[in-house]
């Protein structure tokens, strides 16, 4: 018995191996050594790096720009620990990542973006890239520098031909999604003015609510991280003039300001924002969420009751933004985090759809101006397309 389940579980492994292997390719990491004199560093004082796949025929002057995610570190222990992973360190970080979804190089996968410059932004620094501390911490050693990173790396980008770039996406995963948010005009300020900028959110629309104890955890959390790594001067402006640099870590008090267009990708019931922000292990000591957080099928009716009133929150945060001709939002009712990276919610035959339509579609029509696309669909468990896993 033992033996057979583990031969089909083998056999499972290796099916999904050889479809990653099939819709993904591989791309190595460039270490950006130059940053170091800039004191552009990691956590540990290590070299930012990056995966680029070059563009190629049509689309080799544009540029797409991916912002790892990761979480954050809030203070001096827990960005010590960092440190001691590839979020914190660039020795750390594997050589080569496969490039699937939003990064494919091939048309069938990704027809919109597919011979772009194709670039990931490995995420090192704990502060979406808002960080910047003038001295180590004397004690931990530790460095604040992600701000530096941001400009550092672009920088490079722009001698490696952005400064001529037609087209331009800046993007992220989690809180790389947040940092492309929080850089988006100042990213656009950076490129020809005939250019087509624009931003792209997934899985970044972190929302200011209370833990099912309730408690004010998130709200803490980051004016913690802000503290820390030194962040308020690299926040926007428009937000830090009226708000606590903390609550300009939330996009809900940031996006209706940013005048580049952007497109929110989310998940009307974030797994991330389920299990970090609405259930923490500190709301709740006895694990009575844990089940529940790893599998919403697992959920009992009351908590799934309590995902509802989340999920009202935080559409009511996104309307709080106002309308725009020019924001696009696809908010789907999956259980999931980050669906841009994954051919599986990007674009294939069994992708999760919103009003008969992909993400890939969805963007890919904004993006180009042949369709606008705000859509938020039903509350769950109505969308049978979704396939309610963690991407993260």
């Amino acid at each position: 018995m033992v033996k057979g389940t583990m031969q089909l579980l083998l056999r499972a492994i290796f099916t999904l191996l050889i479809v990653l292997i099939c819709e993904g390719h591989p791309v190595d990491i460039t270490y950006l050594q130059s940053a170091v004199a800039k004191g552009a560093v990691c956590l540990d004082g290590s070299p930012p790096a990056y995966h680029f796949d070059k563009g190629f025929g049509a689309g080799v002057n544009n540029w797409f720009i991916q912002l790892e995610g990761g979480a954050w570190c809030n203070n001096a222990t827990t960005c010590l620990e960092r440190t001691k992973t590839r979020l914190g360190s660039s020795k750390l970080m594997v050589k080569t990542v496969s490039f699937s979804g939003i990064l494919s190089n091939k048309a069938k996968f990704n027809p919109d973006f597919y011979n772009w410059n194709r670039i990931r932004i490995r995420y090192c620094d704990g502060s979406s890239f808002t960080g910047d501390v003038a001295a180590a911490d004397p004690r931990t050693k530790v460095f604040y520098r992600g701000a530096r990173i941001f400009s550092a790396v672009m920088d490079d980008f722009l001698a490696k031909g952005m400064k001529n770039a037609q087209n331009a996406i800046l993007a992220g995963c989690s809180a790389g999604s947040l940092a492309a948010i929080l850089h988006c005009d100042r990213f656009k300020g950076l490129l020809p003015s005939g250019a087509k900028v624009k931003c792209l959110s997934d899985a970044g629309f972190f929302i200011n609510t209370q833990t099912i104890s309730g408690t004010s955890h998130i709200e803490k959390f980051y004016s913690e991280v802000v503290n820390t790594h030194g962040s308020a001067k690299n926040l926007p402006q428009s937000c830090t003039s009226r708000l606590k640099p903390g609550l300009c870590f939330f996009p809900q008090n940031v996006a209706q300001q940013i005048q580049t267009p952007l497109f929110l990708v989310n998940a009307a019931y974030d797994s991330w924002q389920i299990k970090n922000i609405l259930a923490p292990g500190v709301a709740d000591p006895h694990g009575t969420w844990r089940n529940c957080k790893l599998d919403i099928l697992k959920c009992s009716s009351a908590q799934l009751q309590t995902m509802q009133a989340f999920r009202s929150e935080f559409l009511k945060a996104l309307n709080s933004l106002g309308p725009s001709s020019t924001r696009g939002y696809y908010i789907n009712s999956c259980y999931a985090h980050c669906q841009t990276g994954t051919q599986e919610t990007w674009l294939r035959d069994d992708s999760p759809v919103l009003s008969g339509t992909t993400i890939a579609k969805a963007v890919g029509d904004w993006y180009y101006e042949r369709k606008r696309f705000q859509e938020i669909d039903c509350p769950y468990p109505c969308n049978k397309t979704c396939k309610n896993r963690n991407f993260e």
